[in-house]
């Protein structure tokens, strides 16, 4: 029974019995009988104005909470999905990648090593990435990682140069492999566990090799080194950005040794690699009561990073997201693209994966 304990004549309705019958409840805010035909049709118009407005603004709530998740899903994977392009030769040739080892795979590190101005370059991306980086590349980009180190051993061992870089990478490298396998556990490294074994061999017998590298003296008769003047000797050391440098150079002559020791060389030397506030805070007197600098050198080198210096770095183009190599031309479509090229260090080639 659809009307039960409900008036028959209008369920859900309020009404009145009068002497002229029944009759429905007057609205206070109304002012007058719903009764009213002109009255009741005001106020249903009313209602279908309020219900109609009420539809748009439930609507148009919806539509806000849409496209704000839908927004934020968009910065989300614009963040996740954070497409960089590298030029490779051709104009029209341009390749997307989101992640570290996209990156590195797709770059072509090989022929980088082979230029002088970039092996340091890609040396540091190296031992960066064997520091911190080397569990979020791909198994794919993890081979290849092994591929560029065997090649970058190889022309160290045939051109005997950069030995002592080499080695501090794969110094690197061999501690962090056996944090990972010992430590963490084989999980975190692609592939089985006996070929990441066979990789640490390698990584030992390429020490090995550069440990019996002699460096033998190249038949020149002409002008050395020491046969210059010395004011030119001294205007070369100190273009050298490498304190061990001058410590080596140092041990080759006598001569040699006093340059090396100038205090206006090491003094140069901090203020290139530290600013001045680093080295007020580490100031070292020597026994005559003049500031060391060698020494200072050496102890801000333990608690700052060096200044880095390459030849060549890679360049990105803040206007099409193009990575391309210094001097390389890319097919930018800004009025400007000299202005829109950004050099970046191995470290901020890294971060902009980083998410």
């Amino acid at each position: 029974m659809p009307f039960l304990g409900q008036d028959w004549r209008s369920p859900g309705q309020s009404w009145v019995k009068t002497a002229d019958g029944w009759t429905r409840f007057l609205d206070e805010k109304s002012g007058g009988y719903v009764g009213d035909i002109s009255s009741f049709c005001k106020k249903d118009d009313h209602n279908k104005e309020n219900l109609f407005n009420s539809l748009n603004y439930d609507v148009a709530a919806k539509k806000r909470k849409k496209d704000l998740l839908n927004n934020k899903a968009k910065i989300q994977y614009f963040h996740q999905e954070k497409w960089i392009y590298v030029h490779k030769g051709s104009t029209k040739e341009r390749h997307g990648y989101c992640t570290l080892g996209e990156a590195f795979n797709r770059l072509d590190f090989s022929s980088a090593i082979l230029d002088s101005r970039r092996f340091n370059y890609v040396v540091r991306l190296l031992e960066l990435i064997a520091k911190s980086q080397l569990t979020s590349l791909s198994g794919i980009a993890q081979k290849n990682y092994m591929n560029i180190l065997e090649k970058v051993v190889q022309k160290v061992l045939e051109d005997q140069q950069n030995i002592r870089l080499i080695r501090e990478l794969l110094q690197t490298l061999y501690t962090s492999l056996c944090t990972l396998v010992q430590r963490v556990g084989k999980s975190v490294l692609v592939g089985n566990i006996n070929m990441w074994v066979h990789r640490m061999e390698s990584i030992l017998h390429w020490q090995q090799q550069l440990n019996n590298i002699q460096i033998t003296r190249p038949p020149f008769k002409g002008t050395t080194f020491t046969d210059l003047p010395l004011c030119l000797q001294l205007n070369i050391m100190q273009r050298l950005s490498d304190g061990r440098d001058l410590v080596s150079l140092g041990q080759v002559a006598p001569d040699l040794q006093v340059l090396s020791e100038d205090r206006l060389l090491w003094k140069k030397l901090c203020q290139y690699h530290f600013t001045d506030r680093q080295i007020r805070k580490r100031l070292i007197l020597s026994d005559k009561g003049q500031l060391d600098w060698k020494k200072m050198y050496f102890k801000l080198i333990r608690c700052y990073p060096r200044k880095e210096q390459y030849g060549d770095t890679l360049q990105l183009c803040r206007h099409c997201h193009i990575l391309s190599w210094k001097g390389t031309d890319h097919p930018c479509t800004a009025n400007n693209p000299e202005t829109c090229s950004t050099s970046l260090s191995p470290q901020d080639f890294i971060n902009l994966f980083r998410f």
